[in-house]
């Protein structure tokens, strides 16, 4: 078959060099159909009214949630089959309230998109992806333009009513979260140290006396009594404390008010990520954390020369009772452990 044969409708002419046929100047796409609510002003009205309706739907399913989650009330007298039903009932409510509320700031925002903002048919070049100041300024005079064809500025109803949906939506969430647990208050601030405590040792138990600290030892130190608190678990956990014994005149001047004889009670949390403190270099008198290698020196008041730590250990002030044994002379005046972000 020739190749003017083959050439029935121009289209295969650019394979063999020819010119493009100028049916390819229109690819053929039906031509644009304004919508109704481009040509009428009553639908347009009718539309932004659906649009807020949806909205408002929003704010209430995020009001239902919000309600499931308080009224329906659980406590310890209920019998098991009662606290299913009103678990299932609380549920059906938050999960309905959330899913309404979605819907209604989705489906609302596809409703506007495709009523309401303009509908036109635009050609995009590819362009350098850094445009030249003109360019730049006339993207934002775009920008600008589009936000006022979108009617945002021009529709308030619109507009209120999708921020007091967008508004309302988190609340849900920001309430669950709250029933992951108690707030801890100033509990993670705070240590079960208090002033008269005496210093025992960890694991074995029983108080130490100063006399029993001998020049480079190391003892790892719980507060007497902390086995009877309401939560021994974590108040061990923050309570852990190191004991060493240097020279006096090897300590900081800071330090000094805080120990005895030269015996110095550092916590063992380290202000990086609360990994224990327990790796002792007795030679440079150093104290390494082994999950990311912080490094404190003891001369210096704990104070960090390596690894991501920021904050020095705090100290623990410390000094003898009347027979001998070690106390703590007050609680720590700093909080223990990870620096939060309100701690520096």
């Amino acid at each position: 078959m020739s190749t003017h044969e083959q050439d029935h409708g121009g289209g295969d002419v650019a394979l063999h060099g020819g010119d493009l046929p100028a049916r390819f100047e229109n690819p053929g796409l039906p031509e644009h159909a304004h919508r109704l609510t481009d040509t009428d002003a009553k639908t347009a009205r009718r539309a932004e009214k659906q649009v807020a309706t949806l909205f408002v739907l929003s704010m209430i399913g995020t009001l239902v949630a919000i309600v499931g989650y308080f009224t329906v009330k659980f406590h310890d007298n209920l019998g098991f089959v009662d606290y299913l039903d009103r678990l299932e009932l609380s549920n059906k409510l938050i999960g309905l309230g959330l899913a309404v509320s979605l819907l209604g700031i989705g489906i609302g925002a596809v409703h506007w998109a495709k009523t309401l903002m303009p509908d036109e048919e635009r050609i995009d070049y590819r362009h350098l992806q850094r445009g030249s100041d003109e360019v730049r300024a006339e993207a934002v005079e775009k920008l600008a333009t589009g936000a006022e064809e979108s009617g945002f500025a021009r529709r308030p109803l619109i507009r209120n009513t999708l921020l007091g949906a967008m508004a309302l939506f988190p609340l849900p969430g920001l309430i669950l979260f709250r029933d992951l647990g108690p707030l801890p208050g100033k509990d993670l601030s705070t240590t079960f140290w208090k002033a008269g405590d005496r210093l025992t040792l960890d694991p074995e138990g029983g108080p130490i006396k100063a006399s029993d600290m001998v020049l480079g030892s190391v003892a790892h130190i719980m507060p007497e009594g902390i086995e009877n608190s309401d939560d021994p678990l974590n108040e061990r956990a923050k309570a852990a404390v190191l004991l060493i014994r240097l020279e006096e005149d090897e300590l900081a001047p800071e330090s000094i008010p805080g120990s005895y004889a030269g015996i110095v009670a550092y916590s063992k949390i380290c202000t990086h990520l609360g990994c224990p403190v327990a790796l002792y270099e007795q030679r440079t008198h150093h104290l390494l954390c082994p999950c990311h290698q912080s490094t404190f020196d003891l001369t210096q008041n704990c104070k960090v020369i390596f690894g991501p730590a920021r904050r020095p250990l705090p100290q623990l002030a410390i000094t003898v009772d009347d027979e001998g044994y070690l106390v703590a002379k007050e609680p720590f005046h700093e909080a223990v452990g990870p620096s939060f972000w309100e701690r520096g």
